[in-house]
């Protein structure tokens, strides 16, 4: 079983930056391709990025290219996400997912566990 325990969101204005940190517990996380997915109230939850489980091949929602970039550290079981040039509408509730032996998916369904997330709020 893996834990999943999201950190380093709150409250920034537009333009700014937030670094995220995904941190894994409970399983051999060299083993999982690791995803960002985000999600606000009333809508599904969106794929923003994701990283293979050697963390040479990476994968961007058009929607955070050029902005977003994800990166993993093996050695410390935590995969990170920094953000920049944020933006009103980034603002969501930002999950890690984990997918065993995946290269990288942008469907939930691929995902095994999911951490509870951390709130990202970009004002204007």
């Amino acid at each position: 079983q893996v834990q999943l325990v999201e950190s380093g969101g709150g409250l920034v204005q537009a333009g700014g930056s937030l670094r995220l940190s995904c941190a894994a517990s409970g399983g051999t996380f060299s083993s999982y391709a690791m995803g960002w997915f985000r999600q606000v109230p009333g809508k599904e939850r969106e794929f923003v990025v994701a990283i293979s489980w050697s963390g040479g091949n990476t994968y961007y929602a058009d929607s955070v290219k050029g902005r977003f970039a994800i990166s993993r550290d093996n050695a410390k079981n935590t995969v990170y996400l920094q953000m920049n040039s944020l933006r009103p509408e980034d603002t969501a509730v930002y999950h890690c997912g984990a997918d065993l032996f995946g290269l990288g998916s942008p469907r939930i369904v691929d995902y095994n566990y999911w951490g509870q997330g951390t709130q990202v709020t970009v004002s204007s």
